[in-house]
């Protein structure tokens, strides 16, 4: 059950209309990379000759890798979807101040507020 009291008080930044949007933007991307899962999860047919088993190779490495992409970003989405209920949602996991607007508007699954992903990625 979604504590709204708590959501808006750690988002003070967002609307309730906002948030709304971004819970459902976060459905739609739950469902587009389950469904993507499932495409590729499919058979890949490869053939005898060593051309068509070299394009074959190539697609079941290009599947492999889109496969791992989706799986990613779908627990990065449902991961949101699970701090919108429990009102941790739009805090930074690092530094634990409120994410800006406008990067949950373009980034609902954002984790980090931009400062902590910078940091983040540098370390890499």
């Amino acid at each position: 059950m979604v504590n709204h009291q708590t959501i808006s008080q750690s988002t003070a930044q967002l609307s309730a209309e906002e948030l709304a949007a971004l819970r459902e933007n976060l459905h739609e991307q739950r469902l587009f990379r389950q469904e993507q899962l499932r495409q590729l999860a499919g058979p890949v047919t490869s053939r005898t000759e060593d051309r068509l088993q070299q394009q074959a190779a190539s697609q079941i490495e290009v599947h492999i890798k889109l496969a791992a992409s989706a799986r990613m970003v779908l627990a990065d989405v449902e991961a949101a979807l699970k701090r919108m209920d429990d009102g941790s949602y739009g805090t930074c996991h690092l530094c634990r101040r409120p994410i800006d607007r406008e990067r949950l508007m373009i980034v609902p699954q954002a984790r980090y507020c931009a400062r902590c992903q910078q940091v983040k990625e540098a370390i890499r």
